[in-house]
């Protein structure tokens, strides 16, 4: 059942809901979390689409707030709220509202929203795109207990990834962390069955996917070895090198779906690895409300720090120049005595070392 609105308020949204839900003959709806998403008139069919699928398994009351541009100077300073109440079929497992703001009352989105709540129930905020740089500060943000963005959505997602990093708050989390899911538990699985020491790793994957940062800093926070961060053509993560006192371990996937657990002494093993959409992805987000402290360990890592841990091999040292060889004094007449060259006294080590570095290379 679908309820248009046109320039309403939120108190004519509760009425509209109350209203819904007794014309459909369900005047009590069983909801946990109230799920706001803050998108675009562009993004938002596919992320209604995500959370109702998510619905299944989290039945929430979703709130979608999109601000609309104004056309013209006259009509931005003109404010209106429109709205469409989905409930029923046309909700997935709960209930939807479609919030459009325009003119002014885009900017106070929060006064639109905080009324329309369930009360005492988790909210949580999701911005699909174009999320703010720090979202527990951002008016809608401040509302949820938890805050999901997307770093894949941005223009430079590595660079994004240093902005998370400094305006962190717990609660805070990416589903670009969410996707490297599978990958982090397959690889843990696999160090598992080796007792071995870890010496370094390679993480392989396309240019411009932040999943790949984020399982690299992960890897060189827990296991505090070298990671290397390598390029491929994708799909997404591709492959994964550990070297161990044991030997090798990979997990290889090439073609975004089936991947090889590769162990040195064992037989290799096929591994689905598939893609996740995007409706899986913020289901699992939605299973956990608490902060997640691992992935803020990983992300405060930083992704300046992946390849200048890795050490270049030692140049060798130059041999330094042999010493030259005394001078052998003539023989002296019988009966006199003979008078050995006093060596150049060698500087004290304190004094060498307060030498300048080139002063020290000419004298030798």
């Amino acid at each position: 059942m679908k309820i248009d609105l046109t320039d309403t308020t939120a108190g004519k949204v509760n009425k509209a809901l109350v209203q819904g839900r007794r014309a459909i003959g369900t005047p009590a709806v069983g909801m946990v979390l109230t799920l706001v998403i803050v998108t675009d008139e562009e993004n938002a069919y596919d992320a209604l689409k995500a959370a109702g699928d998510a619905s299944h398994e989290h039945p929430s009351r979703t709130l979608v707030v999109i601000r609309r541009v104004s056309r013209s100077p006259r009509d931005r300073t003109t404010s209106r709220l429109d709205a469409e109440v989905r409930v029923g079929a046309d909700a997935g497992s709960g209930e939807t509202v479609i919030l459009r703001l325009y003119g002014e009352v885009a900017d106070h989105a929060d006064s639109v929203v905080l009324p329309l709540l369930l009360p005492d129930a988790p909210v949580v905020a999701w911005w699909p795109v174009n999320a703010p740089v720090d979202p527990a500060k951002d008016p809608l943000g401040a509302l949820a207990q938890r805050r999901v963005t997307d770093t894949y959505s941005s223009e430079q997602p590595v660079r994004e990834l240093s902005a998370r990093a400094d305006a962190y708050t717990p609660g805070d989390t990416d589903l670009s962390w969410t996707r490297i899911t599978p990958w982090r538990s397959m690889l843990a699985a696999a160090l598992d069955q080796v007792v071995c020491e870890v010496k370094a790793v390679e993480v392989e994957g396309e240019e411009f996917n932040p999943s790949c940062e984020l399982l690299a800093m992960w890897l060189a926070d827990r296991l505090d070895v070298p990671v290397k961060r390598s390029l491929s053509s994708g799909p997404g993560l591709t492959a994964v090198r550990m070297q161990t006192s044991e030997g090798p371990i990979a997990l290889d996937r090439a073609d975004g779906s089936l991947a090889t657990l590769s162990i040195d002494g064992q037989p290799d093993r096929a591994v689905a690895l598939k893609r996740r959409e995007t409706a899986e992805l913020i289901a699992e987000e939605l299973r956990r409300l608490d902060p997640d402290d691992t992935y803020a360990s990983a992300l405060r890592f930083g992704v300046e720090r992946l390849n200048a841990s890795v050490s270049p091999a030692a140049e060798p040292v130059p041999a330094a120049p042999a010493a030259p060889a005394a001078p052998v004094s003539e023989p002296l007449p019988k009966g006199e005595p003979a008078v050995e060259a006093a060596a150049p006294e060698a500087p004290a080590p304190e004094a060498a070392a307060k030498e300048p570095l080139t002063k020290r290379a000419k004298a030798t």
